[in-house]
């Protein structure tokens, strides 16, 4: 087993290895290459490609547009990933960065596109944080801001987008806050179905800048028991990264299917997105269908359906 590059830690398991009917496997990391590059981003209601290039020479966008800024700005302040000491010299690209995956490519993103994420943290400090976990699916932190005439607390929000739009009253269009209407809300649904249906993990963006009145300079933000807003934020777009899966994985599951194994990926993503890296590694083929696929088609609720 050493020579086949497997670690064995219980030598009874070599035993049922013979028997083996079903493997589940986690998808980040196992089947893909952990290594997120942000690939795509929605605003101004238009799907832009990053641009991932040290020199910034394949831009797609106006990188001046002020929903643009705005969501850079969330991406790089609802964010703990950092580049580790001492590697001013090295390209950003092959920075290493502590913090994870997800977080590293917004952080490298931001950080070719729009100059120092560094500076813009110093610039907007950080006085209250709720970290992502697993029931929420979203993160938020809450800034002072860098201008010294606005004494208002910046609320930043990343996480599953349809979390975070559930919690926007608005969206950032042009620069300009506008009604979240159903017209929108069909733009946004459609714009997620398009990024995971190319297998990309994709994050929602919101902000807020919290009124005055309510939240006065010094005012002692409480992280446990929420005593601040979390509703009634703007939306400011999404952005979307790909992990490649692995280049030995295809192989490794056809070798399975061939021995009567059935794979199965165990991933906390979107079905959309999970159903397009599982198609690329060829656990599932053309044609097969998820359940949130069948409950669309028999047009019922997905806890109707039989997962058998």
């Amino acid at each position: 087993m050493a020579r086949k590059n497997c670690l064995v830690k219980n030598l009874e398991a070599v035993e049922t290895l013979g028997s083996t009917s079903t493997i589940c496997s986690d998808k980040t990391g196992t089947l893909t290459q952990n290594r997120m590059t942000v690939a795509h981003m929605w605003f101004d209601n238009q799907i832009h490609e990053a641009d991932t290039t040290e020199d910034q020479s394949g831009a797609s966008f106006d990188k001046s547009s002020e929903t643009w800024l705005a969501l850079a700005r969330v991406a790089a302040l609802c964010n703990r990933a950092q580049f580790k000491a001492a590697q001013d010299q090295l390209p950003i690209l092959k920075r290493d960065v502590a913090g994870d995956a997800s977080e590293s490519a917004l952080l490298k993103c931001i950080e070719l596109s729009c100059g120092s994420v560094r500076q813009m943290r110093e610039k907007n400090k950080k006085v209250a944080e709720i970290p992502f976990n697993s029931t929420n699916k979203y993160q938020l932190s809450v800034h002072e801001t860098e201008d010294e005439n606005d004494n208002r607390y910046l609320l930043v929000m990343k996480g599953a987008p349809e979390r975070i739009l559930d919690r926007c009253s608005s969206i950032l269009i042009q620069g300009k806050e506008q009604p979240m209407d159903e017209e929108m809300k069909e733009a946004f649904q459609n714009a997620y179905m398009e990024l995971g249906g190319l297998g990309e993990r994709v994050l929602g963006f919101c902000h807020l800048l919290m009124p005055e009145d309510q939240y006065p300079k010094g005012f002692a933000f409480d992280c446990d028991d929420v005593n601040f807003t979390t509703e009634s934020l703007c939306f400011v777009g999404l952005m979307s990264m790909i992990d490649p899966p692995r280049a030995a994985v295809p192989d490794a599951v056809g070798k399975c299917r061939s021995a009567g194994i059935k794979v199965i990926m165990v991933t906390g993503d979107h079905p959309i997105t999970a159903k397009a890296i599982a198609k690329g590694v060829g656990i599932i083929s053309e044609g097969n269908e998820t359940v949130e696929d069948i409950a669309s088609r028999l047009n019922i609720p997905v806890s109707q359906v039989n997962p058998r």
